[in-house]
C-alpha cells in the first residue's frame, strides 16, 4: 500500500512537471509555464526560434530571437540587452502578473514587458513566424497588448515598422549592439526625421552623419537611397497621419532571407541568407565607407580606409580599452604612452605631423589669428589645452579638446600636427639610436647610416606612391595579400577580353572577385587616375569596385562577389531557369546601370561590350552591368572619340564596321541584341550543321511588326508564362534599339522609362539585318536575311572595313 501511494505521488509529481514546463517545438508560453536552461519556442513554421543565447565568446546570455533555418546563429532581438544573466538554468522567462519577465539566478527581475494587463491569468506569449513576440489576451485573441516590434533592437524585420509617434514624440528606431559579443546599446542608430521626412543615422542619439534624403512619393524611394528602385525584391511604403509616421517593408517572395541592421560598425547594412554558400550576401550599406562613420576611432584614433584594420592609434598613443579594441569596439578611442604634464616645464613636447585632405579635416576646431606658420605652432605649444594645429591657406586652426575623426589619407593638402611628448615621438628614437651606434664604434655607425639611407628610400617610394594613391576611399592592395586571398589565383570564375577573374577571400572574410588585368600598358600613376575615376561610380546596377592593386607589370582590380555569377550561365543552362519576372526585371536594372553610365556619373562611360556576360547577379538575381570604364571615357558633352574597334560578335552595331565615331548609341545596339536573347532563351546567333554562323533576331523582329503570334517568341522552357504587355514591350525596345542609324536608337534613358511603365512606345519600324559575321575559315561574311531584303536599304561596300572587321571579330 506505501509503494502504491508513493508511486501514485511521483505520477502525479510528473504529471505537475509536465503541466508547467514547456513543450519542447511550441511557439507559446503561458501563464503556467516557464523557459529556462536550453529551452527555446519555435514560431509555427519554423522561422525564428526564442530562448537563451550567448554572444560570441562572452559568458553572458541573453533572452533572443534568431533565424531558425539559418545555420550560423544570427541573433534578430534581444530582451535584456544591457542586463545579461550568467546561469541560464536557474533564470527564468516567464509570465507573472499578466507581463512576460526574466528573472535572473537569484530569482529578481531583470527584465519586463511593463503592460498593464485587464485579466492577467489568460495572458500567453506567442512568436509569430514575422519574428515578432507578441503577448496576447488568452488564446483565441488575435489582439497583442504588447509586440517586439515596437520595441527594436539592432535589426529591421520585413514588416516592422521604424516609426515616430506624432503625438508623444516617441521613435522607434534601430540601436548597434555595443560591439559583436555585447548587445548593449551602442553609440549608433537610424530614426525617421517626421519633417525631413528621411531617415538619419546618428552618433550617440545626437551627431548626424548621413541620411537618406527626403521620400518621395511618386517613386516610392528617398532621393538618396536609389537602391530602392528594386522594387521587385522589396515592397516599400511610408505613411505619414496625425498618430505616426513610419516606414516599413514586405519581401515579394516570403522565402527570402533578408534584413536590415544597425550594425556596430555605424553603417546600416541589408543582408540577404544565401543557401549556396551557407552565409549572409552584404547586398548594401551606408555610409559606404567605414571612415564616414562618425567617431568611427573614438579619441585620437585615425581611420585608413586602404587597410585593415581601419583604426590605428596614432604615435605616442595606445588604446585606452585594449579588450574593446580587440572586439573591433573602437569607441574608447587612444590616450597618450605619456600624459602631457604642462607645469612641468622639464617635460619636452613635438608634434606628430598627420598627412590629410581639407574635406577629412577634424571637426571642433578653433580659428586663431596668426601671422605665420611658426605663431601657429607656438600657440599650441604654449597652450596647456591644445592638442593639435593645422596651418592651412594662411589660416590657423587649433584643437582644444580630443581629435576625432581623424582621417589619414595621401593626398598632403593638409597636416595635423598633434600633440605628443618627445620621448614618443619617432625623432627621439632615431636619435637615441644615433647616439648609442656612436658609442659602440665605427662599424655600427656604418650599420646605422645603411639603416637610414634604406628607410629614407623606402619613405620616399612610399610618398611617391601614396601621392599617385586613388582618391577617394578605394582599397590599395598589395600583390602577395591577393595571392593569398585568391590561393594563389587558383579557383578561376571566368575571363573575357580585359582579363581572368578569380575568386577570393579577404582577412575580414568578404568573398570578393579579383580581375587580373591583360596587357596593361598604362603607367601607374596613369591606372590610378583611372581606377580613380571607375571607384567614384556607385549605382545598385553596377558592381563595385573595392580595390586595385598595382606593383610593376601587375594590375589587379578587386570587386565585390556575385554569388549568382554571370547572366549567360542562366539564360542558356537548361539547369538555371530564369522565369519571366525575373528576366523582365533584370532588363529593366541593366537599363537603369547603363542610364547611369551614360548620363549621370560624372564622365560619361561607353561600355562597349554589353552582353550577358557582362552582366552579373547578386544573391537576390539583381542584375550588376561589369566592366565598365575599362573602354575609353568621354566628356559630357558626348563628343564622338575614335576608339579601338573592340566587342564581340553578334552585339556590335553597324558603326563598328563603317570607321565612324562611337557613341553611346553603340552600347543601346548591343543592349537591343540582349534583349532577344532574354525572351528566346538562346543566343542571338547560333553555328548551324554546316559552319557557318545563323542570325535569328530578325526572325523575332518579323514576327512582331507583321503581327504574328509573340509567343512563339518566348523561351519555350517558360511554356508560355510570361506577360504578353511586357513581351510586347520587351520586343518592341529591342526592334527600337537595332536600328542601323544610331539617330534612329532611343537612349538608354528612354528604354529605361518605356519599361518603367513611364513612357509609351510604337511599333518601331523593321530593322535592317546587315550583320558581320566569321565563318569557319575566319573570312568575313556581310549578309542580308532574304526575309528582310525587301525593307533593307543597301549598304555600303564592306570590302574596305575588311580587315578592321577581323580584328574586331579577334577580341
Amino acid at each position: 500500500m506505501c509503494f502504491t501511494n508513493t508511486l501514485m505521488a511521483c505520477l502525479l509529481l510528473l504529471s505537475f512537471s509536465l503541466i508547467i514546463s514547456l513543450s519542447s517545438g511550441a511557439d507559446t508560453i503561458t501563464a503556467n509555464q516557464s523557459l529556462s536552461g536550453d529551452q527555446t519556442i519555435i514560431s509555427k513554421d519554423q522561422n525564428f526560434e526564442l530562448g537563451f543565447f550567448k554572444a560570441g565568446n562572452s559568458s553572458n546570455y541573453y533572452i533572443g530571437i534568431w533565424y531558425k533555418k539559418v545555420t550560423t546563429q544570427t541573433v534578430a532581438w534581444v530582451a535584456n540587452r544591457a542586463t545579461p544573466v550568467s546561469d541560464r538554468f536557474s533564470s527564468e522567462l516567464k509570465i507573472i502578473d499578466g507581463n512576460l519577465v526574466l528573472l535572473n539566478e537569484l530569482k529578481s527581475q531583470i527584465w519586463s514587458t511593463e503592460v498593464n494587463s485587464s485579466n492577467s491569468n489568460s495572458v500567453i506569449c506567442v512568436l509569430l513566424d514575422d519574428g515578432n513576440l507578441v503577448l496576447r489576451d488568452g488564446l483565441d485573441s488575435n489582439e497583442s497588448i504588447w509586440q517586439s516590434f515596437d520595441f527594436p533592437a539592432h535589426t529591421w524585420l520585413p514588416g516592422a515598422k521604424l516609426a515616430y509617434d506624432n503625438k508623444t514624440g516617441i521613435k522607434k528606431l534601430l540601436t548597434s549592439w555595443k560591439s559583436a559579443e555585447d548587445p548593449a546599446q551602442g553609440l549608433f542608430s537610424l530614426e525617421l526625421d517626421p519633417i525631413g521626412r528621411q531617415y538619419l543615422i546618428k552618433w550617440n542619439k545626437t551627431t548626424q552623419y548621413w541620411t537618406s534624403g527626403a521620400w518621395n512619393e511618386r517613386d516610392k524611394l528617398f532621393s538618396l537611397v536609389p537602391e530602392m528602385r528594386l522594387n521587385y525584391i522589396y515592397d516599400f511604403s511610408y505613411v505619414s497621419n496625425e498618430n505616426e509616421s513610419y516606414f516599413t517593408y514586405s519581401l515579394y517572395n516570403p522565402s527570402i532571407i533578408s534584413r536590415f541592421i544597425m550594425d556596430y560598425s555605424g553603417q546600416v547594412k541589408q543582408l540577404s541568407w544565401l543557401d549556396t554558400t551557407q552565409q549572409w550576401n552584404l547586398f548594401w550599406s551606408q555610409p559606404r565607407q567605414q571612415c564616414e562613420v562618425y567617431d568611427y576611432c573614438g579619441a585620437f584614433g585615425s581611420c585608413r580606409q586602404s587597410g585593415l584594420p581601419f583604426c590605428n592609434c596614432l604615435t605616442g598613443f595606445v588604446p585606452r580599452s585594449q579588450s574593446d579594441w580587440d572586439l573591433s569596439d573602437f569607441s574608447g578611442g587612444c590616450v597618450r604612452i605619456t600624459d602631457l604634464q604642462c607645469v612641468r616645464t622639464s617635460e619636452k613636447y613635438g608634434f606628430l605631423r598627420i598627412s590629410s585632405s581639407r574635406a577629412n579635416k577634424p571637426q571642433n576646431s578653433t580659428a586663431l589669428a596668426v601671422g605665420s606658420a611658426g605663431e601657429c605652432e607656438s600657440s599650441c605649444m604654449n597652450n596647456c589645452t591644445c592638442n593639435a594645429y593645422s596651418y592651412d591657406n594662411n589660416e590657423c586652426s587649433i584643437w582644444d579638446g580630443e581629435l576625432l575623426d581623424l582621417i589619414e589619407d595621401n593626398n598632403n593638402e593638409i597636416t595635423v600636427n598633434v600633440k605628443v611628448a618627445s620621448k614618443d615621438l619617432p625623432s627621439e628614437s632615431k636619435n637615441n639610436g644615433v647616439i648609442i651606434g656612436a658609442v659602440v664604434g665605427s662599424v655600427a655607425v656604418v650599420v646605422l647610416l645603411v639603416g637610414v639611407i634604406w628607410f629614407l628610400i623606402s619613405r620616399n617610394r612610399r610618398r611617391f606612391i601614396g601621392k599617385t594613391a586613388v582618391e577617394g576611399s578605394l582599397v590599395s592592395f598589395v600583390y602577395r595579400d591577393l595571392q593569398t586571398a585568391t590561393k594563389n589565383f587558383s579557383e578561376k570564375l571566368g575571363g573575357g577580353g580585359f582579363g581572368s577573374v578569380f575568386k577570393g577571400t579577404l582577412p575580414d572574410s568578404s568573398v570578393v572577385a579579383v580581375k587580373k588585368l591583360e596587357s596593361v600598358t598604362q603607367g601607374e600613376k596613369q591606372f590610378r587616375t583611372e581606377v580613380s575615376t571607375i571607384g567614384t561610380i556607385q549605382h545598385v546596377n553596377l558592381v563595385r569596385l573595392r580595390g586595385f592593386c598595382s606593383e610593376g607589370n601587375s594590375k589587379l582590380l578587386v570587386y565585390d562577389y556575385m554569388p549568382n555569377g554571370s547572366l549567360d550561365a542562366h539564360l542558356f543552362s537548361s539547369v538555371k531557369l530564369l522565369d519571366w519576372k525575373t528576366r523582365y526585371q533584370i532588363a529593366l536594372g541593366t537599363a537603369r546601370g547603363l542610364v547611369y553610365l551614360h548620363e549621370k556619373c560624372r564622365d560619361c562611360i561607353i561600355h562597349c561590350d554589353i552582353k550577358p556576360e557582362n552582366v552579373l547577379l547578386d544573391a537576390d538575381l539583381c542584375p550588376k552591368v561589369a566592366d565598365f570604364g575599362l573602354a575609353k571615357l568621354v566628356g559630357r558633352d558626348f563628343s564622338r572619340v575614335l576608339t579601338t574597334m573592340r566587342g564581340t560578335r553578334g552585339y556590335l552595331a553597324p558603326e563598328w564596321l563603317s570607321g565612324v565615331a562611337i557613341t553611346t548609341k553603340a552600347d543601346v545596339y548591343s543592349y537591343g541584341m540582349m534583349i532577344f536573347e532574354f525572351i528566346s532563351g538562346r543566343r542571338n546567333s547560333e553555328q548551324s550543321e554546316d559552319g557557318k554562323n545563323k542570325f535569328f533576331p530578325m526572325q523575332l523582329a518579323n514576327t512582331l511588326i507583321d503581327g504574328g503570334d509573340i509567343l512563339t517568341l518566348l523561351d519555350p522552357r517558360l511554356q508560355g508564362e510570361a506577360s504578353l504587355e511586357e513581351l510586347s514591350k520587351l520586343c518592341k525596345v529591342a526592334c527600337w534599339c537595332i536600328q542601323d542609324d544610331e539617330e534612329n536608337r532611343p537612349a538608354m534613358s528612354q528604354v529605361e522609362q518605356i519599361l518603367d511603365g513611364v513612357l509609351d512606345v510604337n511599333m518601331p519600324p523593321k530593322p535592317q539585318a546587315l550583320q558581320l559575321f566569321v565563318d569557319s575559315n575566319d573570312d568575313v561574311v556581310f549578309f542580308t536575311e532574304s526575309s528582310t531584303s525587301q525593307s533593307s536599304q543597301p549598304h555600303s561596300n564592306p570590302s574596305s572595313h575588311v580587315s578592321q572587321a577581323k580584328s574586331a571579330a579577334s577580341l
